[in-house]
C-alpha cells in the first residue's frame, strides 16, 4: 500500500487559496463565534430571567399559604413539651453499690461549711 500525498492531484482553487492564506478561513471563523456568543447573550439571560420569575411566583404562593394558618410560636410551650418527652422516657433504676458501702451511702462525717455562710447564732443576734 502506498502513502498519501499530502498534496492532492488536482487542488481546487479554494485549497490553494487556504493553504497559501490559512488566515482567510480562521479569522472569519473565530469572528463568527465571537459575535455569535454576544448574540446569544440576550437570549440565554431571557431564559434565566423566566426560570427566575417563575421561582419566584411559586415560593410567593406558598408562602401566602403558610401564613394563613401559621401558630404563633412560643418559647414556654415548647419548653413544656420537650420536657414532657424527657419525662416520659426514662425510669429510675437503682445500681449495685460496692462492697462495704452501706445501702443508703455513707453519712458525712462533717458537715460541709461554705465561707460566706454565718452560724445561725449571729443572724439572730443581730
Amino acid at each position: 500500500m502506498g502513502i498519501f500525498d499530502s498534496r492532492p492531484l488536482n487542488p481546487s482553487t479554494l485549497n490553494r487559496t487556504i493553504s497559501k492564506y490559512p488566515a482567510l478561513f480562521g479569522i472569519p471563523f473565530v469572528l463568527i463565534m465571537v459575535v455569535a456568543s454576544y448574540g446569544l447573550t440576550p437570549l440565554a439571560q431571557t431564559r434565566y430571567d423566566m426560570h427566575d420569575q417563575r421561582v419566584k411566583q411559586v415560593t410567593k404562593e406558598q408562602e401566602l399559604r403558610l401564613d394563613k394558618d401559621r401558630k404563633k410560636f412560643d418559647i414556654r410551650e415548647e419548653y413544656f413539651k420537650l420536657s414532657a418527652v424527657a419525662d416520659e422516657d426514662w425510669e429510675p433504676k437503682r445500681i449495685q453499690r460496692p462492697k462495704g458501702v452501706p445501702e443508703w451511702g455513707v453519712a458525712p462525717t462533717q458537715p460541709e461549711q461554705f465561707p460566706d455562710q454565718t452560724s445561725p447564732k449571729s443572724e439572730r443576734s443581730s
